[in-house]
């Protein structure tokens, strides 16, 4: 019998191929131009600065095509998830009446923000209008969020909320934060509510990173060794202990 799947090649040449086609459509998409809201909540202000300048990431630190497709994927759960609300009767918005996604934009649109939904109504036991933020998580993430909560567990997503509700005015009820396990299909819901302190300090930090970068003036490291996890994981590690604190 003839083997057709005996190249042992083809795997690795249709994984090269599918990445190539992934980095041409990310390359082609238009650079945002303003600091994002969903990215305040990051340890360390610098890398902040980096993002926000678009400073070139260091060699070889270009974002892989499985990483790309982790996202593809978080943007069809994000779907999955708006038609499992409606279906369960909730009158969740997910764009304006003229198509655009629900957002804000401060500081002359330096800042910006746009969410995944609003909720503004539905069954009993939630209040409305409420901001609605979902995530799709791998297992060993989503049990941390779900034995640790949002606030804890991944204090990047909770600044981010806590901002949306504050240029939104969303802050009188809480959110509803959904994320998926990726592995399972388990679905975590958490009622979120407003943390006006916290609002505060991430929109005094995103002044704070856009005025320095304006002023060439590098913010300090968030850690103090370059093999500290988080400086191995970020783009400019290398750009970044290259110059003094």
């Amino acid at each position: 019998m003839i083997d057709f799947n005996s190249s042992s090649s083809i795997p690795a040449q249709l994984a090269s191929l599918l990445d190539a086609g992934l980095q041409r459509v990310r390359a082609a998409q238009t650079p945002r131009e303003y600091l994002g809201a969903s990215r305040l909540g990051a340890a360390c202000e610098r890398a902040l600065q980096y993002e926000f300048a678009r400073a070139p990431v260091d060699a070889g630190r270009e974002t892989e095509g499985r990483i790309l497709r982790i996202f593809e994927r978080g943007h069809v759960m994000e779907d999955c998830m708006v038609a499992w609300l409606r279906a369960a009767g909730f009158d969740l918005r997910t764009r304006k009446a003229n198509g655009e996604q629900f957002g804000f934009s401060a500081i002359d649109g330096r800042l910006q923000g746009h969410v995944d939904g609003v909720i503004v109504g539905g069954p009993e036991g939630f209040a409305y209008p409420a901001l609605w933020e979902c995530k799709c998580l791998g297992s060993k993430s989503w049990r941390d969020l779900e034995r640790n909560r949002l606030a804890i567990s991944k204090p990047v997503y909770h600044a981010q909320v806590v901002l949306y509700q504050a240029y939104l005015q969303l802050h009188e009820h809480p959110a509803i934060f959904t994320a998926i396990n990726a592995d399972t299909m388990e679905i975590y819901t958490e009622l979120v509510p407003f943390d006006a302190a916290l609002a505060q300090r991430m929109s005094d930090r995103a002044v704070k990173v856009i005025a320095a970068t304006d002023a060439g003036e590098l913010l300090a490291r968030a850690f103090n060794d370059p093999t500290h996890f988080e400086c191995r994981m970020c783009a400019w590690q290398e750009r970044c202990w290259r110059v003094t604190p």
